[in-house]
């Protein structure tokens, strides 16, 4: 099977994450080593339909692994979700001699490795994601770089913060995931962590928790909210409007997406971009690589989709228990 790959094609889709470049790099690499072709789709699964399709050598991903985002770009495609687009973006990779696809995104980008190996088109997907809500991996491309962003981002403002005894509410990215919230709101000793996978109320996690820390001598707060669960300023206003303490929202956004990756964020995405070649040239397709405990195992795409990843909570009692 490995013999009928002479061409493999890299792509990235969906949103951009710090790390993307790292997993470029050794995919490209990995493949020609291996005497592989190799071919950069840019613009994500658009760049199949328009056939925005350039050849890749070992030099044409140098200097790019301490780089964020991504050199082939990225895009959603509307098209690319229809059947006809589906087809069309096949008979691209056909026309342009590309026998496999490696695709580096999230849980819609594996929604269309597994449409291009519907298609006969062989795929092997890698999670990449700041989001860290890939069901079947432990941990995803650009999250560990995301976390460290936002708690850079935080410990600047708890300055100001501290120097006018306010709250602050800081919003963080996530979709509907609260990982990324989870994590920082403990790092930065948050007064309390909302996250879409917990209800919350209001009054009793964080106006009572607020007055009880008053009492002991604080007079500053920082409160994290993950963008599942609402809007920083929304929540801002009614602290404000039940405590009397000046409460203002900062709406991290987008600069979480971006910025030199992590060693962490380096390292897994040379390992899974390496995994990926290395399967398909044991002529093993259509599997997400993932990360398991601290090894690289790959899943089938049908399989990894199905899964279900729960979130610990036992990580919000213990933020809560020491931010007091």
């Amino acid at each position: 099977m490995a013999t009928e790959i002479k061409t493999i094609g890299v792509l990235t889709s969906g949103g951009d994450a710090p790390g993307m470049n790292a997993a470029i790099r050794a995919v490209v690499r990995t493949a020609i080593m291996r005497g592989y072709q190799v071919k950069g789709i840019r613009h994500g699964y658009n760049g199949l339909l328009t056939e925005d399709i350039i050849d890749m050598s070992l030099r044409s991903v140098s200097e790019i692994i301490h780089r964020g985002g991504t050199i082939l770009y990225t895009a959603r495609c509307l098209e690319f979700k229809t059947l006809e687009g589906q087809q069309r973006a096949a008979k691209a990779c056909r026309d342009h001699g590309i026998d496999a696809l490696v695709v580096i995104g999230g849980d819609g980008s594996f929604r269309g490795c597994n449409a291009m190996a519907a298609q006969g088109i062989p795929c092997i997907g890698i999670p990449g994601t700041i989001d860290n809500d890939i069901a079947c991996s432990d941990y995803t491309i650009g999250y560990d770089t995301a976390m460290n962003t936002a708690v850079e981002m935080i410990d600047k403002l708890r300055d100001t913060t501290q120097s006018h005894d306010r709250c602050s509410v800081v919003e963080v990215m996530g979709r509907n995931a609260g990982y990324i919230a989870l994590n920082t709101g403990i790092a930065v000793g948050a007064l309390a962590t909302l996250i879409p996978e917990v209800p919350y109320d209001l009054e009793r996690d964080i106006i009572a928790k607020m007055k009880a820390t008053q009492k002991t001598g604080k007079q500053h707060f920082i409160i994290i909210i993950a963008e599942g669960v609402g809007r920083a300023h929304d929540l801002a206003d009614q602290i404000q409007s039940s405590t009397g303490i000046d409460s203002r929202a900062t709406v991290l956004g987008h600069v979480q997406r971006g910025g030199s990756p992590t060693l962490r964020d380096r390292v897994t995405a040379s390992r899974m971009g390496y995994h990926a070649v290395e399967l398909l040239r044991k002529g093993i397709f259509n599997r997400v690589v993932a990360t398991k405990a601290e090894s690289i195992v790959d899943y089938d795409i049908s399989v990894a989709l199905s899964m279900y990843k729960t979130i610990d909570t036992t990580m919000l009692e213990i933020g809560s228990t020491i931010s007091i």
